[in-house]
């Protein structure tokens, strides 16, 4: 395996400069990443990829990405315990053990 940079002496760079290869990088840009739980938005530099764009502040077009949990709504974050269920989780759970709890009876 190869590294993903070269060191160049030769190129006038400087001794142990390192230079990253082309074409083999995701872009790196600003994209906007909005916490859907309360709809706070984060202009931050990402590779991700997104087929959705939106207008930030500025009044350009960024990529956008949608994230369940961000630093606004965790609780880790903003001292506040919020529940959020997402995927349906304690509706699968109650009836796995609704069911299981009837069958005991």
């Amino acid at each position: 395996m190869q590294p993903c940079f070269a060191v160049e002496s030769a190129s006038g760079l400087g001794k142990g400069t390192e230079v990253m290869k082309k074409d083999i990088h995701p872009e790196y840009r600003d994209v906007i990443f909005m916490d859907t739980s309360t709809g706070t938005r984060f202009l931050i530099k990402s590779t991700i990829a997104s087929k959705e764009s939106d207008k930030w502040e500025d009044g350009n077009e960024y990529p956008l990405v949608k994230v369940e949990i961000s630093s606004a709504s965790h609780p880790f974050y903003t001292g506040k315990m919020k529940f959020v269920d997402s995927a349906g989780r304690v509706e699968k759970f109650q009836k796995k053990w609704g069911k299981a709890k009837e069958a005991a009876e």
